[in-house]
C-alpha cells in the first residue's frame, strides 16, 4: 500500500498514529505507531481500522461524523484491547486533513502503560522519535551546508597559501558533518532489505578487505568459517554495511592494534520467538576483538541511538547494526569483557526454493 503522507514530521511524531483512507482501511502509520503495536507498517497496510485497534468506543460511526463535519473528534480515557498484553488507557483523536483529502488522521496518546512494558515502550518511542528529528534535521542542513563549503572554496581560490588555514578548516569540518549527516539519513532509511540468498562468507571476505585496506589497517584478521554454513536471506549491501560497521567499531577500540577473528558457524533446530510466531535463526557470526572491552554501564544500551563508546562518537553506528539485523528477522547480542569482546549475528536460512533479488 502506497504511503499517502510524505513529510518527516509524520515520522517524527512521539505518539503512535495512522492514516485511514475513505474506506477506512490504514494507510501509513509512524515508527510510534509500530512499536506501541507491535506490527510493522507492511502488515498493517489495507487492514480495516477497527481490526487494527480494538477500542471500546463505536470506532466506525465516530470516523463517519468526522467526515461528514470535517472537524475533529476526541475521547478521553479510552480502553484499548491488545490482544494478550495488557490494555491501555488512551485519548483518541480523529481529524481529516487540511487538504480537503479523504484521509484521516488517528492519533493515539497513551495515559496508563504500566511496569516494564511502559520503560520499554516509551525507551523505544523516544529512540524512534529523536531517529525522525535527526533524519529531518539532516535533509534540512544539507543544503546550507553546501553553500557553505562552495563560499570556501572559493575563498580559499583568491587566497594566498599562507593565508589558507582558515578556510581548510571549514571545509575540513564541513566534510565532518557531511559523513555525520549521512549516517543519519542512512539510519533514517525506512526501505526494507531486498531479500536475495547470499553466500555468507563471500559477503565477510569482501567487508575484511575493505577494512584491511582502510579502518582496520593496523589490525590482524583471522578467520574460523563452517564449511556447512548455508545460504541466509539477506540484503547484501545492508549486511556489508553491518559487518563495516562491527569491523571499524573494534579496529578504533584496539587503536594500537590487535586481532580481529571472524567465526561461523550452524546451529540445526535453534528457534526465536519472534512475534506471534517462531523464527529458526540457525546461522550465526561472531565478530570477536581482543580490545579493552565496553564499559559494562553502557553495555545494554550499547546498541540505542546516540550511545557511543567513543569520546567524539555519534552512536549511530551499532544502532544501525541492530536496525537492520532486526529487519533480516535476526538478532545481534554482545558479550564484553577486557580482552574479549564478541558481537554474535544470528540470521534465517534460505530455503532452497526462495527466489529473491539477484
Amino acid at each position: 500500500m502506497k504511503q499517502v503522507l510524505h513529510n518527516p514530521v509524520w515520522s517524527a511524531l512521539p505518539m503512535p498514529g495512522l492514516l485511514i483512507d475513505r474506506d477506512n482501511r490504514v494507510t501509513d502509520i509512524t515508527p510510534a505507531c509500530e512499536v506501541f503495536l507491535n506490527a510493522g507498517q507492511k502488515s498493517l497496510a489495507g487492514r480495516d481500522l477497527a481490526s487494527v485497534l480494538a477500542l471500546d468506543v463505536a470506532l466506525n460511526d465516530d470516523i463517519a461524523r468526522v467526515r461528514a463535519g470535517r472537524t475533529a473528534l476526541f475521547h478521553r480515557d479510552v480502553r484499548l484491547e491488545r490482544g494478550t498484553r495488557e490494555a491501555v488507557l488512551c485519548d483518541l483523536q480523529i481529524a481529516p486533513m487540511s487538504d480537503g483529502s479523504d484521509t484521516l488522521m488517528v492519533l493515539l496518546h497513551p495515559r496508563q502503560i504500566a511496569g516494564r512494558l511502559g520503560r520499554a515502550l516509551h525507551a523505544k518511542t523516544v529512540a524512534k522519535t529523536a531517529i525522525g528529528l535527526a533524519d529531518m534535521l539532516a535533509h534540512e542542513i544539507k543544503n546550507p551546508l553546501a553553500g557553505i563549503t562552495g563560499a570556501a572554496q572559493l575563498l580559499a581560490m583568491n587566497l594566498p597559501p599562507e593565508d589558507q588555514e582558515m578556510t581548510d578548516l571549514i571545509l575540513q569540518e564541513a566534510r565532518r558533518i557531511v559523513a555525520l549527516l549521512q549516517q543519519v539519513e542512512q539510519f533514517g532509511d525506512l526501505r526494507p532489505p531486498r531479500m536475495a540468498a547470499l553466500n555468507m562468507h563471500d559477503l565477510l571476505e569482501r567487508a575484511r578487505k575493505s577494512a584491511s585496506l582502510g579502518v582496520a589497517s593496523h589490525m590482524v584478521f583471522r578467520d574460523d568459517y563452517d564449511p556447512s554454513l548455508p545460504y541466509t536471506l539477506g540484503d547484501a549491501d545492508q549486511l556489508l554495511q553491518v559487518f563495516a560497521n562491527l569491523f571499524a567499531n573494534a579496529a578504533e577500540a584496539a587503536s594500537g592494534g590487535g586481532t580481529i577473528t571472524i567465526r561461523t558457524y550452524f546451529e540445526q533446530g535453534l528457534r526465536l520467538k519472534a512475534g506471534r510466531s517462531d523464527q529458526s535463526v540457525p546461522l550465526h557470526i561472531e565478530i570477536i576483538d581482543d580490545g579493552p572491552g565496553i564499559a559494562q554501564a553502557i553495555v545494554d544500551n550499547v546498541f540505542d541511538p546516540f550511545v557511543s563508546t567513543r569520546e567524539n562518537g555519534t552512536g549511530l553506528g551499532l544502532a544501525l547494526v541492530s536496525k537492520i539485523i532486526t529487519e533480516h528477522n535476526g538478532t545481534v547480542v554482545l558479550a564484553s569483557k577486557p580482552g574479549r569482546t564478541c558481537f554474535r549475528i544470528s540470521l534465517p536460512m534460505a530455503p532452497k526454493d526462495f527466489k529473491g533479488h539477484s
